[in-house]
């Protein structure tokens, strides 16, 4: 996985193919095959170590958080920029190889469905009722994406990035907050 992740970085996703992964591991392409079956097998794999060190950053910083708000938003944002920039250009280019097929696709929405439950059960007790939409939790995640990737590319700061990821949390738990509010 390593090499993968290597072959990426210095090449791009377009070059990370069965065959080369192989030559750039030492390995022959049987064990290379054997392990992955194909290139999107391998993009599969790829993503779920992302996904599974995302999930433990997150984890460890929410359990040392204090419980309010403003310190569950500030981790919460910090984890998902930190763990994409862990994994540096790399990652938007795996992403867009999920696109390539229905299969990754959906299992990139899967991963995603995932992320914004956990997102609903850590911010839902600061929110009345413990409502969140779920169109302010995808708004959340595609603002992690796009805040994250432009900090990787060197397009704003990682602070910049935690900032104004940390702030749209706090505002879309408090806008939830106003919407109950405004219903009852």
């Amino acid at each position: 996985m390593s090499t993968a992740w290597q072959l990426i970085g210095e090449e791009g996703t377009e070059a990370l193919t069965l065959t080369r992964l192989a030559e750039c591991a030492g390995v022959t392409k049987p064990v290379v095959y054997d392990h992955f079956g194909t290139r999107a097998g391998l993009f599969s794999e790829l993503y779920k170590e992302f996904d599974r060190r995302q999930t433990a950053l997150m984890d460890a910083a929410i359990a040392h958080s204090e419980p309010t708000l403003p310190a569950i938003a500030t981790v919460t944002a910090s984890s998902y920029i930190d763990c994409v920039l862990h994994q540096g250009q790399e990652i938007p280019g795996v992403i867009a190889a999920l696109k390539g097929t229905p299969e990754l696709d959906e299992m990139k929405r899967n991963y995603s469905k995932t992320y914004i439950q956990k997102c609903r059960n850590i911010l839902a007790p600061y929110a009345k009722g413990g409502v969140i939409s779920d169109a302010s939790l995808w708004a959340l995640l595609g603002a992690a994406e796009g805040l994250s990737y432009s900090a990787a590319s060197g397009e704003i700061t990682a602070e910049q990035a935690k900032f104004e990821l940390s702030e749209l949390i706090v505002a879309i738990v408090e806008r939830s907050i106003h919407q109950v509010t405004a219903i009852l």
